[in-house]
């Protein structure tokens, strides 16, 4: 890897990507130099499209006459696929049927011949090479690949540009393409920057590989970051990893849910979850930030809008912004005004009721009443709850 080959593909993609802004998030990060690179802005929703042209850049024309063909479920499809359209080539993607409808349409919106795999990643990867080896094609690797590597080391430059005394810079990783050429980027120019990558508890596959010190593969991936879930790292990116990072963190998906959450209430920004990943360690201390000029690489937006208020509801209860009670309460007149009244004397906001009379398990003359609450923090569930026992409530179970 060289540096000359990410200033060359910044001067390939001058014209082709955004150059996106570092964007203070002092609503978020209220005690730290925190910004943030959205890349969730950039051309198709994510910094995928900067590698996939640069490396379609390259190919010779004969190549390029041949077409090219990749497999995604998601934001290298449409990276991919832009790429291959500019370049006026013929493009094919092969896609795991059970992608969400609203990547399969985007993806041929760009121009691309989509093709539904029956199965899983792997199942559309393997079908992916059998029509490479049939048509000749050029197979376009989303991360395990040094000209798509330098593509996205385009980012580290700009970086630096934007912010030249910057001390930290986090990003996320599931194959490491994005970090490879983000670190080289950056440590070749600037040695004392610290650069940490992060990936989801669920899919934590160059965590364990680089903790083992070899390249291991997972035998599941579970988590709501599905652009980072990645079983395997490539050994190109393994191996500058291994070479330019200072460390590797997990972030659960609980606390991706809250960085998703923080973005659209504080930033007005739309992450999805591979791309909230550097925000949730940021929250989440896992990195230490502290009196550090740092940014936060925001690597994608193409959120499923079928799961988003999921994600939400799951970022309101780990942030404290909401709460369930289950209280058990003699069925008699007037206990439902009684524990709406303290709620509401707290500021809390009932937006869910549910009242049981037949429980099994509890008393003849007993309910139990299940409440969804809004509340502001951690601090102000701890309030409503001692309010509720004090007044003689008995709490049965809570979420919180």
């Amino acid at each position: 890897m060289k540096l000359d080959k990410i200033y060359h593909a910044a001067y390939i993609l001058k014209n082709v990507i955004h150059n996106t802004d570092l964007l203070p998030a002092p609503n978020i990060f209220p005690n730290d130099q925190v910004y943030l690179k959205p890349e969730n802005l950039q051309i198709t929703g994510s910094f995928k499209v900067r590698g996939a042209y640069y490396k379609i850049s390259q190919l010779s024309k004969d190549v390029k006459e041949k077409g090219v063909i990749a497999c995604s479920a998601g934001n290298h499809a449409q990276g991919v696929a832009l790429a291959a359209q500019k370049n006026n080539i013929e493009s094919i993607i092969c896609i795991p049927e059970g992608a969400p409808i609203s990547k399969v349409e985007a993806t041929r919106s760009y121009g691309a011949k989509v093709e539904l795999v029956k199965g899983v990643y792997d199942d559309a990867y393997n079908r992916a090479k059998d029509i490479q080896k049939e048509n000749g094609m050029t197979f376009i690797h989303p991360f395990n690949d040094k000209e798509v590597i330098a593509g996205q080391g385009t980012i580290g430059l700009e970086i630096l540009h934007q912010l030249e005394d910057v001390d930290v810079v986090i990003v996320p990783i599931g194959g490491g393409g994005l970090i490879s050429g983000v670190a080289f980027a950056i440590k070749s120019l600037k040695p004392n920057c610290k650069v940490y990558g992060v990936q989801a508890s669920g899919a934590a596959s160059m965590f364990s590989s680089l903790k083992e010190d070899q390249i291991a593969e997972l035998q599941k991936v579970c988590t709501i970051s599905d652009g980072i879930a990645v079983k395997k790292p490539g050994d190109v990116t393994f191996d500058l990893c291994r070479k330019y990072l200072d460390g590797v963190v997990t972030v659960s998906d609980d606390e991706v849910a809250c960085a998703i959450l923080a973005l659209m209430e504080n930033q007005k920004l739309v992450a999805e979850g591979a791309g909230a990943v550097s925000v949730a360690a940021a929250m989440f201390n896992k990195i230490d930030i502290k009196n550090k000029k740092t940014v936060c690489l925001v690597s994608g937006g193409n959120i499923d809008v079928t799961i988003l208020s999921r994600v939400i509801s799951r970022g309101l209860l780990k942030g404290g912004r909401s709460a369930r009670f289950v209280l058990n309460l003699i069925d008699k007149p007037g206990q439902l005004v009684d524990v709406s009244k303290i709620i509401a004397t707290l500021g809390g906001n009932v937006i869910a009721v549910h009242h049981d009379r037949g429980g099994e398990g509890t008393d003849l003359n007993s309910c139990t009443l299940s409440l969804e609450v809004e509340t502001r923090d951690h601090n102000h569930i701890n309030q409503i709850r001692k309010a509720l026992i004090d007044y003689g409530f008995k709490i049965i179970s809570e979420v919180k």
